[in-house]
């Protein structure tokens, strides 16, 4: 994972659900290309057909809130969402997003800074969200190690193939 991800930016609102994310009906979904056509179905509907890889969601409060599936970040990343900055998130769907490897930062007062197509400049470890159009800019304190580790591995699935890898390969050699 880069220290700087930049991205144009997809603006939502406050509260957010799962479902918001990605519908309930598209659970049993399992292809990543499939289940990119549906993100953002209902809260919105135009980011599907026109979101690129490395784009950034910028939401305002208690994004990810409703269920704990996995299926919402899932679904992001199956898009190729480069990050997602919010107000303030639904503690289990952030952990989510970390989980499967999609970088989820909290800071307060984004929201407000941003509007559709804008450019985000995210700085991970300096702890920074800038508008590079207008220059505002909003602090948040920066992932601890362990999160941005797993980061950078792609997930904590990945990390835990890594750790049994090696582990497979010391007692062997």
């Amino acid at each position: 994972m880069q220290d700087v991800i930049r991205g144009r930016v997809w603006v939502l609102g406050e509260n957010v659900d799962t479902d918001g994310i990605i519908s309930g009906k598209y659970l049993t979904i399992l292809d990543p290309a499939e289940l990119r056509k549906h993100v953002f179905e209902i809260a919105l509907p135009e980011f599907a057909p026109n979101a690129q890889p490395g784009d950034i969601v910028i939401a305002g409060r208690n994004l990810g809130s409703g269920s704990s599936r996995e299926a919402a970040p899932a679904a992001l990343k199956a898009a190729g969402v480069g990050a997602v900055v919010a107000d303030s998130f639904a503690r289990i769907f952030f952990r989510n997003c970390i989980n499967l490897g999609v970088p989820a930062i909290e800071a307060a007062g984004v929201r407000a800074l941003f509007e559709k197509g804008d450019t985000a400049r995210i700085e991970m470890t300096g702890g920074r969200v800038v508008n590079e159009r207008t220059q505002a800019e909003v602090r948040f304190p920066p992932l601890p190690a362990h999160l941005l580790d797993l980061l950078e591995v792609g997930g904590l699935v990945e990390k835990v193939r890594r750790e049994l890898l090696a582990a497979k390969g010391a007692a062997s050699g």
